[in-house]
């Protein structure tokens, strides 16, 4: 991706009014993940993507490890983001695999934690990870030098481990003050450099403000929403995995 992530001010302000009607609890706690029904048809899933070539090639495996983003928070099983990108891949021939890593409530330091041990327990390395952190640790106020930490430990532990990332952004809602906004969305695409990683910069992208792609409570999306984001982040992670095959 080439756009800054100034492109995403206006996302940001939206952001912050996401933020301040949201009724979530730092862990998602007041509405856990699982089955949604709904009678509005804009929460109704979009169209699953019309194979175009049939699948091929050996198995590609990608662990996506984030938040509720990425957990599929308030969406029925099998409409989370990680699917949606699969179903895409799959859709253009690659014999591509997504293992869910995503747990609602999230910091970016629960996902330290656990990435060395969630990466152990796939039994194989992934070809990819898609990493999505630090949502939670906005809401949470916590200081962004943490945040970035964290992000950088995780990013180093997979440079060691020999597998390549794709980063998913996210912004500071700009009532937190400038000076805490500006080190936030800093963080993102300092480290795709550094780290020589794809960036998605803003994950909510295109959603955020949205009432037909977005959840009642105005910060997670809704089928269509995911569907949206997938769309933009499928050719991000398609043009990773196309890189590390002719490694």
């Amino acid at each position: 991706m080439t756009r800054s992530y100034l492109t995403y001010a206006a996302p940001a302000a939206l952001l912050q009014a996401a933020l301040m009607v949201s009724s979530c609890s730092p862990r998602d706690e007041s509405a856990p993940d699982g089955p949604r029904v709904s009678g509005n048809d804009s929460e109704a899933a979009a169209p699953a993507p019309v194979a175009t070539v049939p699948v091929s090639g050996p198995e590609r495996t990608v662990l996506a490890l984030g938040d509720s983003l990425y957990a599929g928070y308030g969406l029925s099983r099998g409409q989370s983001l990680p699917d949606a990108i699969q179903a895409r891949l799959r859709a253009a021939g690659i014999n591509a695999r997504l293992v869910n890593a995503g747990v609602s409530g999230d910091t970016s330091a629960d996902g330290r934690r656990r990435l060395g041990y969630t990466l152990d327990r796939l039994g194989k390395k992934p070809d990819l990870v898609l990493l999505g952190l630090g949502g939670n640790d906005v809401l949470r106020q916590l200081d962004p030098k943490v945040t970035r930490d964290n992000l950088a430990a995780m990013l180093d532990e997979l440079q060691k481990r020999g597998i390549p990332v794709v980063l998913t952004g996210m912004l500071a809602p700009p009532n937190l003050g400038p000076d805490y906004a500006g080190t936030f969305n800093a963080i993102y695409p300092e480290l795709a450099r550094q780290h020589h990683a794809p960036l998605y910069p803003f994950i909510l992208d295109g959603v955020l403000g949205n009432r037909t792609l977005m959840l009642p409570d105005g910060v997670h999306p809704n089928a269509r929403g995911v569907a949206r984001i997938a769309d933009r982040v499928t050719p991000v992670v398609r043009q990773a995995l196309a890189e590390t095959s002719e490694d």
